[in-house]
């Protein structure tokens, strides 16, 4: 049981540290994510109302009181890491690599949170 916490809190950690960092980019380094986001075709206000989302997302990943709330957070994390791939595929920019570990980081802490419940 310990084991299956000190992975659950790792990868919960390293999926927390690479969303916080694509969050801090839609935040900081705003001029590059709007090229990015116009090479893809999606609307550039969504950039901040994104980097809200994400930070929310992990806010709610970490809370316990709210466990339906919590497998929302893993879905729409699921869905953006696998839209990030293949974004990140389409304009050619090499972070495809970054999607592939939070893909892997997502995957284990939900297959720990599970084996913790019970």
């Amino acid at each position: 049981m310990k084991r299956d916490k000190i992975i659950y809190y790792i990868a919960t950690g390293v999926l927390s540290a690479i969303i916080l960092f694509s969050a801090s980019m839609y935040i900081f380094n705003h001029d590059a994510i709007t090229v990015a986001f116009t090479t893809l075709g999606y609307p550039t206000y969504l950039i901040y109302p994104y980097a809200a989302a994400k930070i929310v997302g992990i806010i709610v990943l970490w809370n316990t009181k709210y466990m339906i709330l919590k497998e929302w957070a893993y879905s729409a994390f699921f869905f953006a890491i696998i839209l990030a791939f293949f974004a990140h595929i389409m304009i050619g920019d090499g972070g495809q690599s970054g999607a592939i570990l939070a893909f892997i980081a997502l995957t284990v802490s939900y297959i720990f949170k599970r084996r913790i419940q019970g």
